[in-house]
């Protein structure tokens, strides 16, 4: 674990700054469908808000799984599955540290715990901003984003998503044509000299 934060810090950063990004569109585009008074509007903006955050992080873990390829294909590096997930699961623990005290605002149901339950939800609304339209839609009278349960599961499709796409470009599987990486010059297989 120690390593996996090492080397994969930076990935991590980017990975919140990317979730930071696309939170503040989706949330932007939230209030205009709701402000336009369309719920359909903003549910499908929503959606389309999420999907944009998940191809980010597809594309950007795909990448990864493709750069690691030529070590695990020389034995210079151990084929870890999960890699992408569990970066992911990394990146994610701002959202799972906003979930916890949200929680405990719903179970201790005092001024201590709710008031620091109630600023974690609003943290939690803007940072996770891409599915604030959907969070706007009520199940049995009460809006999704009361549920505290709704904090813990928001981080599972990035994390199944990374855990996808790190496979696939291990193996070099392509879902799209936008994944067009390349090796670097140093993990390419040697040209050979003309007249061979």
């Amino acid at each position: 674990m120690k390593n996996l934060f090492r080397n994969h810090s930076y990935d991590m950063v980017k990975m919140f700054l990317n979730q930071f990004a696309t939170a503040i569109f989706g949330f932007s585009l939230a209030i205009a469908a709701e402000k336009a008074q369309n719920t359909t509007l903003r549910n499908v903006t929503s959606v389309g808000a999420i999907l944009f955050y998940l191809f980010l992080l597809y594309t950007m873990v795909w990448e990864m799984g493709f750069r690691d390829r030529a070590a695990v294909m020389r034995g210079t590096k151990q084929r870890q599955l999960y890699k992408g997930a569990l970066i992911s699961l990394c990146a994610n623990i701002p959202n799972f540290l906003l979930a916890l005290p949200i929680l405990l605002g719903n179970l201790f149901q005092n001024e201590f715990f709710g008031g620091i339950g109630g600023f974690c939800k609003s943290a939690a609304i803007l940072l996770e901003g891409m599915y604030t339209g959907l969070l706007a839609n009520r199940v049995n009278s009460v809006l999704l984003n009361n549920y505290w349960f709704v904090y813990f599961l928001i981080p599972l499709p990035a994390i199944l998503i990374c855990g996808i796409a790190y496979i696939f470009g291990l193996k070099d599987i392509k879902l799209t044509p936008l994944a067009t990486y390349q090796y670097p010059e140093s993990d390419r297989e040697p040209k050979q000299k003309r007249g061979k």
